[in-house]
């Protein structure tokens, strides 16, 4: 299992640039997990496809499904008190420290391609390029 931020998420079900990346992380451990926070940044994410008019408005709800399917039980509530200590000793948001704070309780790597997360939390944080074996 990894936890997975949502810009994984997104790299996976929206086609672009990394999508090969991403898919290459689902096949080398198919168990994803997340705070529920990605859902509410999956829908941002979702909402800025369809103002640019990359989607429609069907298209980024069956997204959105998609990813609730792929996450549906590795979905997990988080310690506030934790993510904000983790946020205050580190340069990231807090937000992005739900992720941190996740990895850390399942005990597993966070995939992710934050600069600032890798940098602050290189004991839990892995690069999407180095977790699949591609180097940089």
């Amino acid at each position: 299992m990894i936890v997975a931020d949502t810009n994984i998420i997104s790299y996976l079900l929206l086609t672009g640039e990394q999508t090969m990346q991403a898919q290459k992380a689902l096949e080398k451990d198919p168990l994803w997990a997340a705070p529920y926070l990605w859902r509410s940044e999956f829908c941002n994410v979702l909402t800025g496809y369809v103002r640019k008019q990359l989607l429609s408005n069907q298209e980024a709800r069956n997204y959105l499904e998609h990813a609730q399917t792929l996450l549906r039980g590795k979905e997990y509530s988080v310690i506030a008190g934790q993510v904000l200590e983790l946020a205050i000793a580190s340069s990231c948001t807090a937000y992005d420290c739900e992720f941190v704070a996740l990895a850390q309780d399942l005990g597993v790597a966070l995939v992710t391609v934050d600069k600032k997360i890798l940098a602050n939390f290189p004991h839990i944080a892995v690069d999407l390029g180095q977790f699949i074996g591609e180097s940089k």
